[in-house]
């Protein structure tokens, strides 16, 4: 489900309504615009504080889209961030009012329809094809690592 996210060849844009940990944060990394609602929500990846170790496809996911300042606290340390923290670390491209998430990425989804397909694709091929082949390449190790652990 994320590389299909990741490499949808349209444009993708999530409404982020309240919390998004975990899963819910890799979701945002592998769409194009990412708007969340503001308050008290918790947005990042905190696996490692729960003694878990992020899988590789989440932690090349994070390394193409996470500011590089944050990357090593986002993944390594398990940070969590306000919805308006996560807009500088990456996880959000804007914040709005909480009833207005929705509308802002419905109004946001429309002003993408415009694009070109076959430019997108293009452009998806030179900027994400290449982290996406060594996602794959590394969801071997990761189901052989989730294996072992069980």
């Amino acid at each position: 489900l994320f590389m299909r996210l990741y490499l949808f060849p349209r444009p993708v844009v999530t409404a982020c309504t309240g919390h998004a940990i975990a899963a819910g944060a890799i979701l945002l990394m592998c769409t194009d615009l990412r708007v969340g609602a503001q308050g008290k929500f918790k947005i990042g990846l905190p696996e490692v504080t729960i003694g878990m170790s992020l899988p590789f496809f989440a932690t090349e996911l994070a390394r193409d889209r996470l500011s590089k300042r944050h990357y090593t606290r986002a993944t390594a340390l398990g940070y969590l961030y306000s919805p308006d923290q996560a807009v500088d670390v990456g996880y959000l491209d804007e914040v709005v009012a909480a009833d207005q998430v929705l509308a802002t990425a419905v109004e946001q989804a429309h002003g993408l329809t415009g694009i070109s397909r076959s430019g997108l694709l293009g452009t998806r091929q030179t900027t994400r094809a290449a982290i996406a082949d060594e996602i794959k390449a590394g969801l071997a190790a990761d189901l052989a690592n989730f294996d072992t652990a069980n």
